[in-house]
This record gives structure tokens, sequence and C-alpha cells, in this order.
């Protein structure tokens, strides 16, 4: 479980500012120092999930659907762009975003959810290894997913060196999927003029919708915006201004480096598919397993099955780190719950597992495309849950502070995300109704548990879209995340105006000096049209009785002495007005600064340590918490 200290609260506290920035060093090199994040979350879409629609695209369709690649990436470089400002700007990710958010109940459902994501994420991932390894070695599919659970040892293994070894392992991965699959291109030979052409959108035919939503689904994953927010995190610099907005910009270029580069990955995929099985008339090849069995054949290249299995188990391998962490992320954000990384990964790894096997042990190895079908479907209805509190927050400014986006981003994030909505309502719809008309005589069950649970989800997208825009429109305070509000950047440095209205509290004592000073500087500063008003409060036993009609010695002494001090001050060019308290030094002050409204209060300090402060009092103290203006206080000199 969490505990009190501060930093068990941040996700992923063990390597949290674990990774230092130089404070001034070169662009390249301030860009390799926060190049990595994004790697990490790249993988996610180049997993075994985005094959199988690229592969089923490619092979039905050709280039033709090669631009929902294309738009698909643009939004997912949006998308993680806010979720890494997010991240930097607020010291806070998006599960914490939440969690803060929402009542309890719905950050209950939205983190329930996000969960299935990440499990059906871990399937895809699982599935993907395995078909890889039964490809490569010859290893009977149920034999090759128990083996993937083994790999929980691997994220550990990096896990206790460090982001920087994992962000390294990472990035060998994806050198090695796009070494292999450059290799498949070069085998492929495809016809670039109407690869070209495959960029403009077009749906050539029955089906294409269909595919163009997967390819979405599969493209832009919810677990990846909770993790960025969180990785991010892992870069050390001081949180001004200027460096904020230094992090963001580099951030925003990492992820387009990044996921430009899982853009090609896809691409690659799906120009794969078309330049060699669209070419040869095979156009229903939807599973991983055909398209491995007929490139050699196609292509004539003994290494071409070779390589495309390496680069499959590489994508499993790859993703399966970051959707642990993600696991992490949400667990520890949403419900405040910290497991060991090895308890961890494991309950995500037999959440995934233990449906495989049942599947393959009841279906049949041929169910492993029905299954990764349905992980993509899976994921699509989450992603809603994820994309709208996440634009929600970053056009806040009671989060975000001076670093909102602005109008023309924020329309452009509202439009990504009702496009997402509805591309994937439309995904969910068509899976639904496939599902009810082969169920036969048992869609009673389907339509007692289906219809609910949909009219459920409906409700609960329709209140994360609502509530959080008329919490701003009523002009709630921030939402508290950990005991910390809004965003943690130092905020924009302005100077205030020079007082007009200068208050002095003196006692005649040594600390007037250094409060008469100040104020004159002050004054002098301000120039035609300052005043300084000196304030002095009468402690007498006649004074405390009789209060302003007290006109004992000591009352009459004090006000000559305020006099002394005007003409003091006016022969500095000063002009001055004293006035008289009674009684109580801390309730006299706080009358006579509501009474004459300075813009400044000041002080002198007598320096009382320990025992002083428990004879004299401490009346700095307590009058500022009383008063409303700025009050300075001035040590005494000598």
């Amino acid at each position: 479980m969490s505990g009190s200290d501060p930093q068990r609260r941040q996700s992923l506290s063990e390597v949290h500012r674990s990774v230092a920035v130089p404070s001034k060093p070169s662009f390249w090199r301030r860009l390799f120092a926060f190049s990595g994040p994004a790697y990490l979350v790249s993988v996610g879409y180049m997993d075994p999930g985005n094959w199988a629609t690229d592969i089923a695209a490619g092979s039905k369709f050709g280039y033709a659907l090669i631009w929902v690649l294309l738009m698909s990436n643009i939004m997912a470089v949006l998308l993680q762009s806010l979720s890494a400002r997010l991240g930097i700007v607020s010291e806070t990710d998006l599960a914490q975003a939440c969690r803060a958010m929402f009542p309890r109940p719905v950050s209950w459902a939205l983190w329930i959810l996000a969960e299935i994501a990440i499990a059906a994420t871990d399937l895809a991932e699982v599935l993907g290894s395995a078909i890889g390894l039964n490809l490569l070695f010859g290893m009977p599919i149920l034999i090759a997913v128990v083996v993937t659970a083994f790999d929980t040892f691997l994220l550990l293994f990096l896990h206790a060196r460090g982001m920087r070894m994992m962000e390294a392992f990472i990035m060998v991965l994806i050198a090695t999927i796009g070494i292999c699959l450059g290799l498949e291109i070069f085998y492929a030979q495809p016809s670039w003029q109407p690869l070209a052409a495959g960029f403009v959108p077009s749906l050539p035919g029955p089906g294409a919708l269909y595919l163009a939503i997967g390819i979405l689904g599969a493209t832009v994953m919810p677990h990846n915006l909770y993790l960025q927010s969180a990785l991010v995190q892992s870069r050390k610099f001081l949180h001004t201004s200027a460096k904020v907005r230094t992090g963001i910009r580099f951030n925003t270029l990492d992820s387009l480096i990044a996921l430009n580069g899982a853009f090609l990955v896809n691409a690659a995929l799906l120009v794969m598919a078309a330049a060699t099985f669209y070419r040869a008339g095979l156009h229903e090849i939807t599973e991983i397993q055909d398209a491995h069995r007929l490139l050699e054949p196609l292509l004539g290249a003994h290494l071409a099955p070779a390589v495309f299995a390496i680069a499959l188990i590489a994508a499993g391998q790859s993703s399966t780190i970051t959707g642990t962490l993600a696991g992490q992320v949400v667990m520890e954000g949403f419900v405040h719950i910290r497991l060991r990384p090895v308890v961890r990964r494991l309950i995500t790894r037999a959440l995934a597992v233990v449906p495989a096997v049942l599947t393959i042990l009841w279906v049949g190895e041929r169910a492993t495309g029905d299954l990764l079908v349905l992980s993509q479907v899976i994921l699509s209805l989450q992603l809603s849950f994820a994309v709208i509190p996440l634009v929600h927050v970053v056009a806040d400014r009671r989060w975000m502070g001076r670093q909102k986006i602005g109008p023309v981003l924020e329309s452009a994030s509202w439009l990504v995300a009702g496009s997402i909505v509805i591309l994937n309502l439309a995904l969910a719809w068509d899976v639904v109704g496939d599902w009810l008309s082969a169920a036969g005589g048992e869609v009673w069950l389907l339509w007692a548990t289906l219809i609910p649970a949909g009219a459920g989800l409906l409700g609960l997208l329709g209140f994360v879209t609502v509530q959080p825009l008329v919490a701003r429109l009523r002009g709630s305070s921030a939402p508290k995340v950990d005991g910390l509000h809004g965003p943690r950047s130092v905020p924009q440095i302005s100077p205030p105006k020079l007082p007009r209205t200068i208050a002095v509290a003196v006692d005649f004592s040594n600390a007037d000096q250094g409060a008469l000073s100040y104020a004159v500087t002050q004054a002098q500063a301000r120039g035609k049209g300052a005043m300084v008003i000196l304030l002095h409060v009468v402690e007498s036993g006649g004074a405390r009785v009789a209060g302003s009609e007290a006109a004992d010695r000591e009352t009459r002494s004090d006000e000559e002495r305020l006099g002394l001090y005007a003409d003091e001050l006016a022969a500095l060019g000063v002009e001055a007005l004293y006035d008289l308290g009674f009684g109580e030094p801390v309730a006299a002050l706080v009358a006579l600064v509501e009474e004459h409204r300075p813009d400044l209060v000041i002080l002198g300090s007598h320096g009382h340590k320990a025992l002083g402060d428990l004879v004299y009092g401490t009346a700095v103290e307590r009058l500022r918490h009383r008063i409303r203006v700025p009050v300075l206080v001035v040590p005494a000199e000598g």
C-alpha cells in the first residue's frame, strides 16, 4: 500500500526523478537527456495486436488504407504529447488526475476498465510472442504461451538496473523490429506509385471501414496515455517556468520521433502484406501464422519467414515490458495500491495467460487470431475513458496554470477525442451485432449481459465528459492530488507595484532603525504621493483601562517621540503621519491597519529566541495572520 512518504505518492517511485538533466547542455545533449519515455510508449503502437490489423488491411485492400495509419499516428502524437505535458507541468500522472477529478466510485470504475485494457494488451503480447516462438522454433502454441510467463524475470532484471537500462533495451528491440521489417520490404519490392496513392483518404470496398476502425483501435492505446504521464517524471530538472517549457518541447519532439518510428513499422507491415499477399490475389490473410507460412513461397527468400518471426517476438517482448509498467501506474494512481514488481507482473501475466490457455485448450490454436481481434476491441472500448479526462485536464488552468493548451490545440484535441469516440462506438456496435447474430439460442445471455453493460459504459462516458466541464464553469477549486494542488512549476515572476502608503510599527527600540530605513527607501523609490504612517501602541496600565482617553505621562512621551520621527522623515523628503493605539499590542495594531488601509506594513524584529519568545510573545506571527496587507519584518540593527 502507499505510505505517507511523499516520494511514495509518485507512481513508479523507484525511477521518479532518477535521470538527471544537465542544467546548460547543448541542444543534442538535452534531446538525449529527455529521450526515452516516448520510445517505451511507442512499442505499444507496434505490438502484435497491430500486426493482425495491418496484415489484414494490406492483404484485402492493398495500399489503400495506409492513410488510416498516418491519421492514427497523428492522433497518437497529439495525445501522447498531451500526456507528457500533464506529467511535466503538474508532476501528476493521468491515473492520479482521474482519482482527484472524479468521485470515488467513478475513479474505481475507470481503474477497473484500465486494468481490463492492460490485461487485453498483455493478452495480445502473450499471443504474439507465443506465435513467434511457434513459427521460429516449431514450439506448440500452448507451451509457448506458458514460456512467455518467464519474461517476468527479464522485466525485473531491467527494472532493478534503472530507467536508462530499460530504455536502452527497448530501443534495441525496436531497432531489431525495424531491421527485420526493412528486410521484408526489401524482399517484397512494393510498387511505389500505388503506395503513394494510398495516402489519399478512401474506403475502397465493403469491410474497409471496419478495418480502418480496427487499425485506429490497435494504434491509439489507452494504457500508453497513463504510462507516459508517469514516465516523463523520471527526468530530474528544476521546475521553473522556463525549464518546464523546455521539458514540454523536448518531450514533444521525443514523441514525434518515436511515434513516427512506430508508424514506419506499422506501414511496413501493411506494405509487406499488400506487396506480397494482395499482389498474389490472397485477400483473406487475417492470421499471422498464414502470413508467415506464405512469405517464403511468395518472396522466394528462405530468410523472410525467420526474420518475420524474430520481429514478432521482439514486438511482443518490448510491449509486455511497457504494459507491466502501465499496470503499476494505474494501480498506484487510481487506488493507491503499491505491489512489489514481481507480484504486479505475475498478476498481469496471469490475467493474460489463463484465458489464452483456456481458449487454446477449448477451441484450438486457430483461435489465437480471434483472441487478438477481441483484445483490440476491448482496447477500443476503453480508449475514450482515458482520452477525454486527459483533454479535460490539460485544457484546465487550475491544473496546468500558464501551460494549459491554447484554443487551437484544445479544439484539435476535442476533435480527435470525438472522432475516437464515434469510430470506436461504431466498431463496438459492429462486433456486438456479429456476436448477437452468431449466438443462436443463447442470444438471451448476451442481451442480459452486454446490453446493460453497454448502457452503463455509455452513462459513465457521459459523466466523465460532462462533470469536469461543469466544475470548470462553476469555478471550483483545483482538485487535490496527494496534498498537492495544480501545477508545481515555479509561477511566472512579475515585479509588484511599489507601495503608496507604508505603515511602520515603532516601539522606540533598536528595531526602529531598520524598519524606518526600509520604509524611507520604499517611499523614495515610489516618489510623489508616497506616505509613511508611524504606528505605536501605548501599553501602560492607564492606556489599557482608558484607551484613547488616557493622558498619562507615557502617552504624552510616546506622542512627542512620534512627532520627532515624523519631522526626521520629512527632512528626508518623505511625507509622514503618525497615530497611536492603546491596550493589547496586536489587537491595537490590527485596528490601526484596518483604519488606515496601507499597502505595506513594516515591523522591526527583536530577534527573540526560545525563552525570549515565551516571555515577550510573537506579535509578528499573530499580526500577519489577522490582516490582509503584506507584512515586511526587518531584523534589528546591531
